[in-house]
């Protein structure tokens, strides 16, 4: 029998298990059954059929839309997850099984019905038979399709005036989401009560599959209660006994987001391993208050470490996780994390606690203002942004701890942002429209180092504080003749602990006017621009040394500057080896003027080593070449009077995906620039060729190289590579870094200790590999490698077996604790082991994360960047 109203068999299975949206339609199906496909008592529907062979579709519309939509999926379902053997008709395996189409078959969310109680019903059944006021009966192979819904059963009762509906035999649910499978279901359509006896279920757009005794509904003044009796769940697949949870019973209310669980047990290979009287899981995507998944971990140092988060949902707009962590060589380490959004902004507030730690030295980490104490260590970090009336931007990252060693103790800490061994403060106020972009900004750290040390200290690169900085630059566009218009403007004080470099008030302009033209194959921009900045120094003890007589309290700065930037970009189509690439050619050249001003009085640099209040030597690589700057910041303005001329190149294959680029650049100096530290020895009449290349093999091997060569002198200033194998699961990474001594010496002051009178530059080596052993087995490993003194830097291998629904990691990771460049290096090592549950909300993989590597392990890194 077939029929598009709606059905009494569907209005009781529906509301059995989805509520009573569909018992609306039971009276309506009533006057169907006795109306127009009424079936004589005891006729059954394969005898209407023949009788009538149009009696499955009279009187039945489907829309246009419809008849395309189910027809399409029909056909994608068939083709794709419910193949039909060669040599078997579709007709013959829908005999086999009617539910061959749907078994087993995800439909997203987004696919669904919106409102599946309200679409038409289509029902099958070999027999119906209906005795007015007494029962109507279905059986035989019953199917009940609705939207996206479909229930089948072997037999299918209702009875009446009770109006209560018995389903019997291999009872099926499948919503696209879920599918249920039962021995019996019953439900009362006045009380809107159901319940479902030895249920087994499948999500089927997720893992997760269970079973459960008897699942029962029940309806208490319009809210319906759910309770499953018996119940379990593992995201293992069918045959798979490795895990599960189970319960002796499960309650939901309503539409609440979690279930609660009485007498949970975690089984493994059906051998309970936990027990907790009470559990309340998520069973939706909505927050809820109550303990996260824990984590065991174990490591070498820290020993076995324990994690249970617990997670409050305070309000729709602010949660807290607290998560206490305990570790047996340790001791218990506290983090509570506090989330918050408002019409401010959103941001997040970190604190961690540690009572006592069992490993600390006691002279060394027990400090306080740098007293000793009792122990207790303390970290805290604030971070917030926010866009307030579109045009404010605030942005605040705040953190401090307890001691300046906080970090030393090798355990884990997610506290703040660190730079050059200081602990950052920095909160930023900006102000956006049109025409200005205003920012207030302070910059202060906590130093990670001994605070009397460090004011005493003479260690040259100590960082400033910025105690504020008030920057603004105003734009205006089009002013005629197609010039732009900027103005950066600053107001700065810099400070800094030690009084062996200076503090400083800084005033700066440069108002630019630049000038842009641009065709599909040629653009020229010619800028001309003014750097005025006035410095108010205190020398505090550089008084007294006479390498800083020029240094002046007070001084002004003016620098004018011109630049003409052109460049061309010229394109063919070429033959490699049969394949088809386009080539561009992109040729640049670039003069620049920059007028030659006495800067000394200014404490940067070029001029006093470690100098400059927020500025730097800048990397010369292809794209420094044509910058207007030597150095960032504005404490050292190099002077210039140069041509740079470069050019690059780039094929990309027919899917316009990159596959190769050449750079090369080189500066050609009409005023030979003095050299930093040689005694006014002039450089060459040209700089060092930076050359880049980047190459990718159909997307297999990759290749990445920079290089900066002094033609001069033979020899490489700086230079680095990194070649890459893919291939499915398996990946090869070797890298080299390298600087030369010399340029270390020359620009940045270099950090290496001096070796019978010399120091070394930076050589170093990497090697990443990664594979599959088998389908469950992978193994990862990395190594670094100091050429110059033949030592380890640190090294790593870890190893992972996963399964359907489970992976366990070892990671081994050592690593050197104090300056290779010592004779005799210290080297620590840890062991790490981790278990994880796949498939389940809110649990994440730990492999390769351990809290006692110190934050030092090095990870494999892509630094491949071609334009795909």
């Amino acid at each position: 029998m077939s029929l598009t109203s709606h059905s009494l068999l569907a209005t009781m299975i529906g509301l059995a298990l989805y509520g009573p949206a569909m018992a609306e339609d039971a009276t309506s199906l009533h006057k169907d059954i006795n109306g127009k496909h009424a079936v004589a008592e005891d006729q059954t529907t394969k005898t209407a059929v023949i009788n009538d062979p149009l009696a499955m579709v009279d009187g039945v519309f489907i829309t246009p839309k419809d008849r395309k939509e189910n027809a399409t999926s029909l056909h994608k379902d068939i083709n794709d997850k419910h193949a039909i053997a060669e040599g078997q008709t579709t007709k013959t395996a829908v005999n086999d099984d009617p539910l061959a189409m749907v078994r087993g078959v995800c439909i997203a969310p987004k696919d669904r019905k919106e409102d599946t109680n309200n679409t038409p019903i289509h029902i099958e059944a070999d027999n119906a038979q209906a005795k007015n006021e007494h029962q109507a009966v279905y059986s035989g192979d019953v199917i009940v399709q609705q939207g996206t819904r479909t229930i089948a059963a072997d037999t299918v009762t209702l009875q009446q005036p009770q109006n209560i509906v018995t389903a019997k035999g291999n009872v099926y649910y499948h919503d696209g989401g879920i599918e249920m499978e039962a021995k019996e279901l019953h439900s009362d359509l006045d009380t809107k009560d159901s319940k479902m006896d030895d249920a087994v279920y499948h999500m089927t757009c997720q893992a997760g599959r269970g079973d459960a005794e008897q699942i029962d509904k029940r309806n208490v003044d319009g809210t319906q209660f759910y309770k499953m009796k018996d119940g379990t769940f593992t995201t293992c697949p069918e045959g798979d006994k490795s895990w599960r949870f189970a319960a002796g019973s499960l309650e939901r209310d309503g539409d609440s987001p979690f279930a609660d669980l009485y007498n949970a047990r975690f089984e493994v290979l059906d051998v309970p391993v936990f027990y907790l009287p009470w559990l309340r899981i998520p069973v939706t995507k909505e927050r809820m208050t109550g303990f996260l998944y824990p984590t065991l971990t174990y490591g070498s140092r820290n020993g076995m470490e324990y994690e249970a988060p617990f997670y409050w949902n305070i309000a729709p707009n602010y949660d807290l996780t607290l998560t206490p962590k305990y570790m047996n060589h340790r001791g218990l380490q506290t983090t509570a994390k506090f989330r918050y959004l408002n019409e401010l902004g959103d941001g997040q507030v970190v604190g961690e606690y540690m009572g006592h730690d069992k490993k600390a030295d006691f002279a060394d980490y027990q400090l306080e203002d740098n007293k000793p104490n009792s122990g207790k260590y303390w970290g805290f970090q604030w971070t917030h942004s926010g866009i307030i009336d579109e045009n404010w931007l605030v942005d605040i990252d705040y953190s401090k701890v307890s001691d300046y060693k906080y970090f030393e103790r090798g355990l884990d800490s997610s506290i703040g942002e660190r730079e050059d061994n200081n602990l950052l403060q920095t909160a930023e106020v900006s102000y956006r429209n049109t025409n200005w972009d205003t920012m207030l900004m302070v910059r202060d750290f906590q130093l990670l180092k001994d605070p009397e040390d460090a004011e005493s200290s003479k260690d040259n690169r100590s960082p400033y504080r910025l105690m504020p900085q008030l920057s603004s630059t105003y734009y205006k566009t089009d002013l005629g003749y197609g010039l732009d218009f900027k103005m950066p403007m600053s107001i700065s004080k810099f400070e800094n602990s030690s009084v062996f470099k200076p503090d400083a008030d800084r005033i700066t302009f440069e108002p630019t006017l630049t000038l842009p033209y641009a065709t599909p194959w040629w653009s020229v921009t010619t800028q001309a621009k003014v750097n005025y900045a006035h410095y108010k120094q205190d020398k505090k003890e550089l008084d007294k040394n006479a390498d800083f007589d020029a240094l002046k309290d007070s001084v002004n700065r003016v620098v004018p500057e011109f630049r003409v930037n052109s460049s061309l970009y010229f394109e063919r189509d070429t033959s490699i080896l049969g394949s088809h690439y386009t080539q561009s050619l992109e040729p640049q050249i670039q003069y620049l003027y920059v007028k030659n001003v006495d800067q000394e009085g200014i404490y940067n640099p070029f001029d006093y080593v470690g100098g400059g209040y927020d500025s730097t030597r800048l990397q010369q690589d292809y794209y420094g070449l044509f910058s207007d700057r030597t150095y960032s910041g504005n404490d050292y303005i190099a002077p210039a009077n140069q041509f740079t001329v470069g050019a690059s190149t780039r094929y990309f294959d027919e899917d316009f995906k990159e596959r190769f680029t050449l750079s090369m650049g080189q500066i050609f100096y009409i005023d030979k620039p003095v050299n930093q530290g040689t005694d006014n020895k002039e450089a060459k009449s040209y700089s060092a060729t930076a050359v880049e290349t980047e190459f990718n093999l159909d997307d297999s091997l990759f290749l990445k190289t920079a290089m900066q060569y002094d033609s001069s002198e033979n020899d490489i200033q700086q230079g680095n590579v990194a070649v890459e194998y893919r291939n499915g699961g398996v990946f090869v990474q070797p890298s080299y870094r390298y600087v030369s001594s010399d340029y270390l010496t020359k620009y940045v002051n270099n950090p290496n200790p001096s070796i019978n009178g010399k120091k070394d530059g930076i050589s170093q080596l990497g090697l990443s590999i990664g594979f599959p052993v088998s389908d469950n087995v992978d193994v990862k490993a990395d190594y670094y490698q100091d050429m110059n003194v033949n030592k380890m830097l640190e090294s790593k291998v870890g190893f992972t077996y996963t399964s359907s629904c489970w992976m366990i990691g070892l990671t081994y990771n050592r690593y050197a604790k104090d300056s290779i460049a010592q004779d005799f290096t210290e080297y620590d090592s840890n062991i790490s082991f981790s278990f994880s549950l796949l498939g389940l909300q809110g649990v994440t993989p730990t492999f390769g994360q351990s809290s006692d590597d110190g934050g030092n392990i090095l990870s494999y890194g892509d630094p491949f960047t071609l334009n795909n």
